[in-house]
């Protein structure tokens, strides 16, 4: 008796193993994936600073406040070509290919106001930029304030920021567990079609089968010659 008991349960023990996992499995390895990835990448990562200067455009008296709008979008858009940079360059103390990828430049459409922002791996390195590009946008203008009735003037400079503007390890582990549970669930959503088609691609088995039992069953003439020994009896 004790052997049927001990062969029981391990025959129980079998089959709790051998239990499929559930569905919703992809759910939460993809999550707990997505969160282990980002989180590296935030450590891995070397934090970015960005540091800010701003330069407003100034009408003189002969000219209208619109006109300064005006010119505030045409000097945003010049603040990152190669002429800009090449006179930032010497200050900066970083190439121009490299220096354009490094700082850009935005405006509003209800300010005279251009924002000028510099990147670097250091917040000192960062705002040198910024400082150097507005300085250089600036002087560049004011060259032909004479004819345009517009110039500008540093607003605000740059100072080297404390904290990196770049995602810390935090926030991109919490990117990439929203990322991997999107991914698994997604994948889960798949899963019914696949199971749908593989189910549509069995009916030749199930054919089979009938054409089986059909064929276990007695011929039309067999049956016939039954019935006519019967009456004979």
């Amino acid at each position: 008796m004790a052997d049927t008991a001990d062969q029981k349960k391990s025959t129980h023990r079998r089959r709790v193993r051998l239990l499929p996992p559930p569905v919703w499995w992809p759910l939460p390895a993809a999550a707990l994936l997505g969160l282990a990835a980002g989180g590296a990448y935030g450590v891995l990562k070397a934090p970015e600073y960005a540091a800010t200067s701003y330069v407003v455009a100034v009408p003189d008296d002969t000219t209208e406040p619109a006109t300064a709008l005006g010119f505030a979008q045409a000097y945003a858009r010049i603040a990152t070509s190669s002429s800009t940079l090449a006179y930032a360059q010497p200050r900066a103390g970083v190439g121009v290919q490299q220096l354009r990828t490094q700082v850009r430049a935005e405006t509003s459409p209800e300010s005279p106001m251009i924002a000028i922002t510099g990147t670097a791996k250091s917040a000192g390195e960062a705002a040198d930029i910024a400082n150097a590009v507005a300085d250089a946008l600036s002087l560049s203008s004011n060259q032909a304030a004479k004819n345009t009735g517009v110039q500008l003037l540093l607003f605000n400079q740059a100072v080297a920021p404390s904290d990196p503007a770049s995602a810390s390890p935090k926030l991109s582990g919490a990117v990439g567990l929203c990322a991997g549970g999107l991914l698994g669930g997604l994948w889960m959503l798949a899963r019914p079609a696949r199971r749908k088609n593989e189910g549509e691609g069995g009916g030749e088995d199930s054919g089979t089968v009938v054409v089986g039992e059909f064929a276990s069953l007695p011929a039309q003439g067999d049956h016939s010659e039954t019935k006519e020994k019967e009456s004979v009896r």
